[in-house]
Parts: C-alpha cells; structure tokens; sequence
C-alpha cells in the first residue's frame, strides 16, 4: 500500500527547549518518534541520539537475515547503550532517558510480502483510525495504564493521576532488558490512518478530538498541524510531536 506521511514538531506554550525528536524516513518504511527527559540539555540529547542511533541501525541492517521484530528490538537496545555511553561521557546527563516508539513495514527473509511492526518504551504513542475508530495500538509503560489495564483505575481517574507521567521503562537505563521493548505485528488495511506522538498531544487532547481531527482533515501535514494547535490552545504544557501516516487503498 502506498504510504503518504508527515512530522511536525513544536515546543508548546511553556517549554523553552524542544526534547522531542521524530525521524521519518525518505522512503516511508519506518517512523521514529522520541520524547526525551532529563535536565535542559539532557533529555533534548537522548532524544536525538536514540532516533540517529535507531535510524542509522535500522538502515544498515536492513537487508540482514534477522526478522523485523529481532531487528526493532537490537535497534532499540543499541539507542540504549548509546545514551548510557554519552552518560558515562558527560556525568551532567546522568540523568537522560527517553521514549521511543517505532512503526516499520518491512519484508523480512521468511515473509512473502511488507509486513507492519510497532516497537516501543515508554508512553510516546501509536494510533490507529479505521473510519470512525480510533485505536491505541501501544501500552503505556507507566504504572498508571497498568493499574488502567488492571481495573484498579477507571479511564479518567487515570487520565489526571498525578502518578501519570511516571515511567516505568525507557531508554537510557542500565537495567534496561530485551523484554522491557515491545515489538508486536499490526494489522492493518487501505484507508487507515496512524498516528504516532509524544505526551504532549494526548496529555492535551482527549482521543475523540484526535479522531475527530484526523477523520476532518484528510491531508495529513494540515491535520498533523491542527493537532498541534490544538494541544497548545489547551495549554501546550509539554512538547508536541505528531507524525501521521496514511494508508491509501490500492
């Protein structure tokens, strides 16, 4: 299927340093959205570093023998050691850590034809809307959606908890294991429109002003634009990174 897509970034209403990254690549096999954390030049670093070290990993084993879940995951874990190597470098980023979620079509060795992936840490999303659905594709790592998960909070006592922004897993750890990445296949079809973001959006906006505005807007760059005006008109908290991929039917 052919894949029309674009990324926008913004620094919102109170921010003065952008620690959101994305990456979408030329061809329109893989999207990277990162959403770093720790101190003013910290988290804008392990952002940058996990989607450049992600990137270059996954374009230069593309064509390798491992399949494409094997392939998100080493990716993920060589962002890893990279942000822990610039911390043992620069002890005053200590600290940095970072989300990553990726969204990959790739046609592994023992597939007949592309098949989509999603692989992430942390609470930086992926979206799905087929026709008036919209869809959370990934689970935040934070104890929050867990307890969500669980029924020991309802959906909007999760939503204002103030517990929420706590993570549970990222990248930039020590401790950080194979099993603490999540790479699943994704079913999708023509028509379908994904969206992947940071905490900036969804803290802001409620998935039904989401979907109604990826469903309005059919052009993606105006839609991923709209989104981020709308997050900041509600506060514009955080930092705001959006990048929309549409699915078009053959």
């Amino acid at each position: 299927m052919k894949r029309i897509f674009t990324g926008l970034t913004d620094t919102g209403r109170v921010r003065s340093v952008n620690q959101d990254d994305f990456y979408n690549d030329p061809e329109g096999r893989f999207f990277i959205v990162a959403d770093g954390m720790g101190g003013h030049a910290g988290g804008e670093e392990a952002s940058k570093l996990a989607t450049k070290t992600i990137k270059e990993y996954l374009l230069a084993h593309w064509d390798s023998d491992k399949s494409s879940d094997r392939l998100l995951k080493a990716a993920l874990l060589k962002a890893n050691d990279a942000i822990i190597e610039d911390q043992r470098q620069h002890p005053e980023r200590s600290d940095m850590g970072t989300t990553a979620v990726v969204l990959l079509f790739r046609k592994s060795p023992e597939q007949e034809r592309e098949e989509p992936w999603v692989a992430h840490i942390g609470d930086s999303r992926l979206y799905r809307l087929r026709g008036h659905t919209l869809q959370q594709i990934t689970l935040d790592h934070t104890w929050v959606a867990k307890a969500m998960a669980s029924g020991v909070l309802d959906p909007e006592q999760g939503r204002t908890h103030p517990w929420r922004h706590v993570l549970s897993q990222c990248l930039g750890r020590e401790d950080t294991q194979d099993e603490d990445i999540d790479v699943d296949p994704i079913e999708l079809q023509g028509g379908d429109r994904l969206l992947l973001c940071s905490d900036g959006l969804t803290e802001e906006l409620p998935d039904g002003t989401i979907a109604s505005t990826l469903k309005s807007i059919r052009a993606c760059d105006m839609a991923g634009q709209k989104l981020i005006e709308q997050a900041k008109e509600k506060g514009g908290r955080d930092n705001i990174t959006v990048t929309i991929v549409v699915l078009e039917s053959e």
